[in-house]
């Protein structure tokens, strides 16, 4: 296999049975690779797509008309969500003929994964000498193969992103304006997956600016997308009173910390390099292959600096909380070594624009940079699927770094310089599993607080949401409501630790019951404070992934203490 990575070939000259039997090893490589985590519980955000998706099989125009206690308290679904919802239509198709089991949905979202990878090796052909080491790079990171072990929107997003590029620069090439209208039409698609798809349209303007040097007609398919978002602004703010695009966009500048805001955004740029090394590891790992000694010794030099630096300006472990199974010190080593691959990474979008100075290198270049911004400064966290789109900007980066420093003339992938390769690809799997264990173990914790505290005589209550919530109410159990669940004497209430937005319940008005433990992943994992990890939101940790000795998930089990009188929870929700 290997042996298919060392070929000098220039791209052009490639027989038609290599491309084709190059896209059947990637189609294999993508079923192979996703196909043990089909049975993945849901998590995280998946709910929401799919309550979505479920209610658009009653109102198909009007995909956010319902309500939804998602921050501890019932409100509009329009409010909750922050994603458009073409990929909600997409899975209440699946789910209207398939059924709505975790395995008809993962499949269905096979689809995507394979088109994304598709499509970078066909933009990699267009830009390097080996577009399948560079999509088989892409496949293999932690931010692509967790994210496509979710059904929610980012792998969806980014198989249009990658097509429109495709088209676009074809387009521009051959000047033909059917090429440059369906990249318009994909970027609008992109675009209602996730707004993020949005930043399409300054990404292509640039590449057209730098390759025709002067405006014209090409530029007019750019204005599909701001059509169709435009239209799509004017219906939500019809159905909802409130245009969604803007409001999303709104949303992430008010999370920001407006009064820490250079504290914050100082600790956001540290974060966004660890994650960018630690969701993009298969790249980290092929640093020593792409630089020179002396240039590695810089970037871990500039890496380590600033990492340490920021550390201590920004206070990171101030208010971090709790540390189990792990040490600061540890914690620290992993931010700093997965930071030298970021700082790695970004080196490769530079060092190409500043070596090759054509259009398809600022293209690549505004690509990752543009990314990593707005991860570390715009977005309202940094986490994994943030980062996701720059993942085959990167990888073709790293196939044209090779080019560069002639990789391939040395016999390419053999011997010692084939094992940071492996590495790479056994670590994204492995993360991949610990977030399969994650999720399992959070289904595995609401089953058995379910079976045990919600069919006696009492009412039951719990609170906490993600895949906790999901399998709850699935159920038949009730979520709190933080502004209107008024509890009674007896009443018991079950909380997720390892969860977000639910309201403390003091001693004054609850004794403890039960702690139910449910054991996850062992030594690595995506989303536990207590060793670093917060893949899907760095506010949990300041990595995507972590090593430590992992804690199970504990559910507290609590009972209303039957010598106090009814009282309404008017606790904040955190």
């Amino acid at each position: 296999m290997l042996g298919l990575f060392n070929s000098s070939k220039e791209t052009d000259s490639e027989a038609p049975w290599q491309v084709s039997s190059h896209r059947w090893i990637l189609i294999l490589a993508v079923v192979l690779s996703l196909s043990s985590f089909l049975a993945k519980p849901f998590n995280m955000d998946d709910p929401l797509f799919i309550w979505a998706a479920r209610h658009i099989q009653i109102q198909p125009f009007n995909p956010y008309g319902f309500d939804v206690n998602w921050y501890g308290t019932t409100t509009p679904m329009w409010d909750v969500t922050k994603n458009p919802p073409l990929l909600c239509y997409y899975l209440a198709g699946v789910g209207n003929i398939f059924g709505w089991s975790e395995v008809a949905l993962h499949f269905a979202m096979l689809l995507p994964a394979i088109f994304a990878i598709l499509g970078t090796h066909k933009l990699a052909r267009q830009c390097c000498s080996n577009p399948l080491l560079a999509a088989l790079l892409t496949l293999m990171t932690p931010a692509m193969l967790v994210s496509s072990t979710t059904v929610m929107c980012d792998v969806f997003m980014l198989a249009f992103w990658i097509w429109a590029v495709v088209f676009w620069i074809e387009g521009i090439r051959s000047n033909k304006l059917s090429r440059l209208l369906i990249a318009g039409v994909l970027v609008a698609m992109a675009a209602l997956s996730k707004y993020y798809g949005a930043s399409l349209i300054p990404l292509l303007l640039l590449h057209g600016i730098v390759s025709k040097r002067r405006a014209g007609w090409w530029m007019t398919p750019l204005l599909i997308p701001v059509a169709m978002l435009s239209a799509y602004h004017l219906v939500t703010q019809h159905l909802y009173g409130r245009g969604l695009f803007s409001d999303a966009a709104s949303y992430s500048f008010s999370a920001n910390d407006s009064t820490h805001f250079l504290q914050v955004k100082s600790t956001s740029i540290l974060t966004a390099l660890a994650f960018t090394g630690g969701c993009l590891a298969v790249i980290t790992f092929l640093a020593p292959l792409l630089w020179s000694r002396k240039q590695l010794v810089l970037i871990a030099s500039i890496a380590i600096a600033t990492g340490l630096l920021l550390l201590n300006t920004a206070n990171l472990f101030a208010n971090y909380g709790l540390i189990e199974g792990s040490s600061k010190t540890f914690i620290t080593a992993q931010i700093l070594f997965w930071a030298v691959g970021g700082v790695s990474i970004l080196a490769l979008a530079i060092s190409d624009v500043w070596t090759r100075r054509s259009a398809e290198a600022w293209l690549l270049c505004a690509w990752v940079i543009g990314t990593f911004l707005f991860a570390a400064a715009f977005n309202w966290t940094v986490n994994g699927r943030t980062l996701l789109p720059m993942t085959p900007a990167v990888a073709i980066l790293v196939v044209r770094r090779m080019d560069q420093i002639h990789f391939f003339d040395g016999r390419g992938f053999r011997g010692l310089k084939a094992i940071p390769l492996a590495a790479g690809c056994l670590l994204a799997l492995g993360v991949t599993r610990a977030d399969f264990l994650f999720a399992k173990s959070t289904r595995a914790s609401a089953e058995e607080t379910y079976r045990k505290h919600a069919d006696g005589g009492a009412r039951f209550w719990f609170q906490g949401h993600w895949g906790f919530q999901y399998y709850m109410e699935t159920m038949g159990a009730k979520a709190m409501d933080a502004e209107r669940t008024l509890l009674q004497r007896g009443d018991i209430v079950a909380t997720p630790e390892n969860n977000t937005n639910f309201a403390p319940l003091g001693p004054e008005l609850v004794v403890l019951r039960e702690i139910i433990l449910a054991n996850g992943p062992r030594w690595l994992t995506t989303m536990k404070g207590e060793v670093g990890a917060g893949f899907y939101a760095s506010s949990r940790g300041f990595l995507p992934f972590a090593l430590g000795e992992i804690p199970p998930d504990r559910v507290i089990v609590c009972i209303v203490d039957p010598k106090i009188p009814p009282t309404s929870i008017t606790a904040p929700v955190r």
